[in-house]
């Protein structure tokens, strides 16, 4: 007999049917009538289904009154209609076989009402607790939504290097690939000589695929890149990862106008797929995580995204009458507080913010006629803030050039990029969104760290 799974075995249709279920034990109670009934889940949906093992089994006795939280069975039986509320069937059992024993006491997550903080601590077993279950479920859903959206919409998914040799971003936040041995390394003039190295010059953990992803669509139009990015940023906050998944897209032939316009589109997707094919999952959240975070997504998913520059969204901080941590002023990098009271108190809206001075960003980001000013972008939803950060991107060799040399940056190390700019140069766009933020906001987790299977953070890279 196949596997059928729990989600399937709890819908109607399959009342009547041998199933075979294999997953792990919720819960057991005894009735006084000689039959227990049993909790089991196994991750396919957020609901277990009772099962009915009667007394009569053979090993009712020997095995079945034993079972408890976290053993591992596989139960044979029949799916009947339930004479209980609040589920359409139970299985009666003709099979029960433990694969696995769990001694209850010993079981580090049996006890409810355990803090996320301790449950990162056993991160190995908490996808089996019903936060982290439906967390697993929704992020899977976002992922493949991310690629269902673009590949209808046309683009190429490509793979970004993992290892590279520039900085995208000019933080220098950056983690070093290295297999130079540090108790002896060879030295140059008392420095360490890299072109000894495995590469032959320095190299790091991407911080962006955004530079490949440009090559790409320089050739071939509209392309994307998802997968891990990594920053050394020693910051512990709630917000802030080691390790984490990025999506960007890069588009020839896009001005920022069109950057926004697929970016709103993009997010509105993700909305729609979590409400309509994780519905348990996103109940579950808002029951007992966030009561608002149905309501928000509903909110994001039903408005028109406000475009504001960033001089007139300065202009509604400095005449709020409030009184921020960080002070306002034009050409400040606006802060949580800021971008929330945009959304959540001025406009009740998602806003895009856009034309930033140059100050504040990269130097790949195209230069408005002001010189002041560049096109980029960052869209800000109410609860989380900033979850898509953008731009036009700079096409003029000259100007492009400029911008490196003003940010520090040497020109010669980028000559694979400006080459971009000397053999038929082409307007385009991009953005980056974090899944992570996206499952922030979706969910109404308040940490980052449980968004993600396995935190990377300072001082911790356990499982």
């Amino acid at each position: 007999m196949d596997r059928t799974t729990v989600a399937d075995a709890r819908r109607e249709e399959s009342v009547g049917k041998q199933v075979r279920l294999q997953g792990w034990v919720r819960t057991r109670r005894d009735s006084k009538g000689g039959f227990s009934f049993i909790e089991l889940n196994d991750g396919s949906c957020f609901g277990n289904v009772q099962i009915v093992a009667d007394g009569a089994l053979a090993n009712y006795e020997a095995d079945v009154k034993k079972l408890n939280v976290g053993c591992c069975v596989t139960i044979e039986g029949d799916v009947l209609k339930s004479p209980a509320k609040g589920q359409a069937t139970e299985v009666k059992a003709s099979k029960v076989i433990v694969h696995g024993w769990c001694d209850a006491d010993a079981y580090p997550i049996q006890k409810k009402g355990a803090s996320f903080e301790y449950l990162r601590t056993v991160a190995h077993l908490r996808t089996r607790t019903n936060t982290f279950g439906a967390m697993a479920r929704v992020r899977n859903c976002v992922s493949n939504s991310i690629h269902q959206f673009f590949q209808e919409q046309g683009f190429l998914y490509i793979h970004a290097p993992i290892i590279g040799a520039s900085d995208c971003e000019g933080a220098g936040e950056l983690f070093r690939v290295t297999t130079i041995d540090p108790a002896k390394p060879p030295l140059l003039e008392g420095k360490i000589d890299y072109t000894q190295d495995f590469f032959g010059k320095p190299t790091y953990l991407t911080v962006s695929g955004q530079l490949q992803g440009e090559i790409f669509a320089c050739g071939l139009g509209k392309v994307y890149t998802f997968g891990p990015t990594f920053r050394a940023e020693n910051s512990n906050t709630s917000r802030h990862l080691a390790e984490f998944w990025m999506i960007e897209p890069e588009m020839a032939f896009h001005d920022l106008y069109d950057n926004m316009t697929l970016a709103e589109a993009f997010i509105k997707r993700l909305i729609t797929d979590a409400l309509t094919k994780c519905p348990e999952d996103m109940k579950f959240f808002e029951e007992r995580i966030d009561k608002e975070c149905l309501k928000r997504a509903q909110s994001v998913l039903n408005t028109n995204f406000l475009r504001v520059t960033y001089t007139e969204a300065i202009d509604i901080l400095l005449k709020s009458g409030k009184t921020f941590e960080y002070p306002v002023k034009w050409g400040i990098d606006l802060q949580s507080e800021h971008e929330r009271f945009l959304t959540e108190e001025h406009f009740k809206n998602t806003v895009i913010l856009h034309d930033y001075p140059r100050t504040l960003k990269p130097f790949y980001m195209r230069v408005n006629d002001d010189g002041k000013t560049v096109r980029a972008m960052d869209v800000l939803v109410p609860g989380v803030g900033e979850i898509i950060g953008g731009s036009q991107r700079e096409e003029r060799l000259d100007v492009l050039e400029e911008r490196m040399r003003e940010t520090g940056l040497d020109p010669t190390a980028y000559w694979w990029y400006l080459d971009l700019r000397r053999y038929g140069t082409v307007p385009h766009s991009g953005f980056g969104l974090g899944l992570e933020r996206v499952l922030l906001f979706l969910t109404g987790m308040s940490n980052i760290r449980d968004v993600i299977p396995f935190p990377r953070t300072p001082k911790s890279a356990e499982f």
